[in-house]
């Protein structure tokens, strides 16, 4: 079997909202309890993340009104996004020296999937040869 790629671990489409979207279609989305962040994108292109940290830093303490306030406003650039091509091998090392638990991923700038530590783990735990039991 060929070296395992990013592609072949990444969850594809992923959560995302347009810059044009507002403030407010992001809180909901936050709201569900799975959703950690909203990645923003400007014609599929990946341009920003959204936590409830940034909702409540950008919107409620500057009094802002959610419903005007667009994303393409307010996003924060991504800490990190890996390109599907890359080795897996070497995706779970830069999340581990990051700890990251998830990060977007890309193929020539537009975002196609998102990577969990988890499912990372997972996929190359399927890899691993069993242990050989001595009888």
């Amino acid at each position: 079997m060929g070296t395992q790629l990013v592609r072949d671990a990444m969850v594809p489409d992923p959560l995302a909202l347009e810059t044009s979207s507002s403030a407010r279609d992001a809180g909901e989305a936050l709201s569900r309890d799975a959703v950690r962040a909203v990645l923003v994108t400007e014609g599929g292109s990946l341009v920003g993340v959204i936590t409830r940290k940034t909702l409540v830093r950008e919107v409620v303490a500057h009094g802002r009104d959610p419903e005007r306030t667009t994303l393409g406003e307010i996003a924060e650039e991504p800490n990190a996004a890996l390109q599907s091509s890359m080795p897996l091998d070497d995706a779970f090392a830069f999340l581990e020296e990051h700890d990251y638990e998830r990060v977007p991923v890309v193929d020539d700038g537009k975002l196609v999937g998102v990577l969990s530590r988890s499912g990372v783990q997972r996929r190359l735990a399927e890899d691993e040869p069993p242990d050989l039991v001595e009888a």
